[in-house]
């Protein structure tokens, strides 16, 4: 559905996307994950036809986007991260305006506009002006408007921005939906979105893509220790001074808690287990000893490690 080859965007000099490539297949959802400035939504519009690339080339549902933009925009339903609605509109006036936009009218109009209202759970608030609704409504506005003209290929920018718990719940369950019947690239900077709803990840940084496969299959790579937390009686510079001493030991935090013990947080380097050693330095030390804890890698160990953000959750 999507075969970008060398897509590049610079700004003055500057790459925001600097040659990467990919594809997406028909049926998937994927996740194009990452930080804010790391190319992302350049990618998108180059994707989208609203802006050329500076190099490279990209094919949408079969149309290159520079040369047949007419024909790939018809494939494409884009929700941008900021949806631009007519606030003034209600929600049925609003789509109809859109369908009517892609040469719909009549019968067809009415039917296509019953039908993404019906998907995206806004059949309720049809009447409502769009002014008055909450912004996990309006997102799901914009999603339905993506979805007008039954395009092959649906694409969104950071589609739960700026929403509640509960509203980030259902745009995530309407997505699983909606992905059942259409291809859907998500770009976002949220972990947990992409373990959500897709079935693959696409991890760029600084323009260049880092690394791309299912979620568990990078977490399986990259970290196999996890991160270990332990808890002794002892002073919390003292238990930091001697876990700093072991091998593959990466970086070490220890906090005093309320009963007298420290808990400590120890990060190892990728594919390293240091369980053994850690327990052996507590004994060396005759600490009491009473959690030693293992939690598994995370699809945010894989982040932080291919993108280099020092992490001190």
């Amino acid at each position: 559905m999507i075969i970008a080859e060398n897509l590049t965007k610079r700004y003055v000099g500057k790459a925001a996307v600097d040659g990467i490539s990919f594809e997406v297949g028909k049926g998937e959802v994927v996740g194009f994950l990452g930080q804010n400035g790391a190319g992302k939504t350049s990618t998108l519009r180059m994707l989208t036809g609203f802006m050329p690339p500076t190099s490279g080339s990209a094919i949408v549902a079969g149309y290159d986007i520079f040369h047949d933009s007419l024909q790939a925009r018809r494939n494409i339903g884009y929700m941008p991260e900021n949806v631009p609605l007519y606030e003034e509109m209600r929600v049925k006036e609003y789509l109809h305006f859109i369908a009517r936009l892609h040469g719909m009218g009549g019968k067809q109009m009415r039917m296509r506009t019953g039908r993404v209202m019906e998907l995206c759970r806004i059949a309720d608030v049809r009447r409502r002006g769009i002014g008055k609704l909450s912004k996990g409504y309006r997102q799901r506005v914009g999603m339905a408007a993506a979805l007008i003209h039954e395009p092959r290929l649906l694409i969104m920018d950071e589609p739960t921005n700026g929403l509640d718990p509960n509203q980030i719940r259902q745009v995530r369950m309407l997505i699983r939906d909606l992905g059942e019947e259409h291809t859907i690239f998500l770009s976002t900077h949220i972990l947990s979105e992409v373990e959500a709803v897709c079935g693959r990840v696409i991890i760029i940084d600084k323009g260049r893509i880092k690394a791309e496969d299912a979620p568990q299959n990078l977490v399986d790579a990259l970290r196999t220790a996890g991160t270990l937390f332990v808890e002794v009686e002892a002073d919390p510079e003292q238990v930091e001074a001697a876990f700093r001493e072991i091998e593959g030991v990466r970086k070490v935090h220890s906090r005093k808690l309320t009963d007298g013990w420290s808990k400590t947080r120890v990060v190892a380097e990728s594919k390293t287990d240091v369980r053994r050693a850690v327990h052996s330095a507590v004994i060396a030390q005759g600490w009491p000893l009473r959690e030693l804890v293992l939690r598994k890698a995370s699809l945010e160990d894989a982040f932080v490690e291919l993108t280099d953000v020092d992490h001190a959750g």
